[in-house]
């Protein structure tokens, strides 16, 4: 019985010790994986192209350092509300509504786009309103937003133009006052958030922090229905955004608050 008891013993602490050590294996293994996932996911330096984007054809409008590239809509130059700040293009909001600011006043990057997929983050101050545009002409008599779609940037729970509109369709990541963005997924003023247009052929996608929330189809029978049931009725130049050659410029909107941009990216589409 003694001999018994004595064998049982050692076979029960063999047991132990290999299961000790075979956890700490597994946690050893288990705290590899976990590092290696975590240096995947790490983030880009702003402002800059991944090895990967490099080779899909993605380009840079933003250096992070200063305005090249852009100029103020109908000028040859940026306004001087327009500032650099912390590797972001800044809007100094003037407090007094759209372009209202003697030196303020949208600016547009300064070559025309056809096909192409945009990405870039924004973020607002509290109550913030801006906008991106694209497909933008020049005329010399006529504000941008006459001639370009613009994607809406907004603080949504501060801003009145949330409630204003149809449906949501002036929130945050919307085809302005045509169509809501769905779903509606923008952060709080002060953070930063991520948005997408796409422009191909005709067909135009919205994205917001990663997701598709819009669709449409420009120069459609569709397309006309839609703008002249708006605000924009009568707008031939918002009905034949782009213009014959069915292209045009990236602008950013001065609405008379702060508001910031930065890792803004272009893939032309062919």
């Amino acid at each position: 019985m003694k001999t018994r008891n004595i064998f049982l013993g050692l076979t029960a602490g063999v047991f132990l010790l290999t299961s000790c050590g075979m956890g700490g294996q597994k946690s050893e293994e288990k705290s590899e994986s976990e590092t290696t996932k975590s240096a995947t996911v790490e983030e880009a330096p702003l402002n800059t192209l991944t090895e990967e984007e490099k080779a899909e054809g993605w380009r840079l409008l933003f250096n992070g350092k200063n305005f090249d590239g852009w100029r103020g809509y109908n000028k040859e130059t940026v306004p001087g509300a327009w500032s650099i700040e912390d590797n972001a293009i800044k809007i100094n909001g003037s407090g007094e509504g759209e372009a209202g600011a003697e030196d303020g006043g949208d600016i547009i990057y300064d070559e025309k786009f056809k096909n192409f997929e945009l990405k870039f983050d924004w973020k607002v101050s509290k109550g913030g309103n801006s906008g991106v545009f694209y497909l933008a002409r020049e005329f010399d008599d006529l504000p941008i937003y006459r001639s370009a779609p613009e994607y809406q940037i907004l603080d949504n729970e501060n801003h009145l133009d949330a409630q204003l509109g149809k449906d949501g369709n002036r929130q945050s990541a919307s085809l302005y006052d045509l169509i809501p963005a769905k779903p509606q997924n923008s952060k709080p003023w002060g953070e930063w958030n991520t948005g997408s247009i796409i422009v191909y052929k005709g067909t135009v996608v919205h994205k917001q922090n990663g997701e598709v929330v819009l669709e449409y189809h420009l120069w459609t029978p569709e397309w006309e229905k839609m703008i002249e049931n708006s605000k924009f009725k009568g707008w031939t130049e918002m009905i034949n955004a782009g213009g014959e050659e069915r292209m045009g410029y990236i602008g950013l909107q001065d609405h008379g608050d702060d508001v910031w941009f930065r890792n803004i990216k272009l893939k032309v589409m062919e």
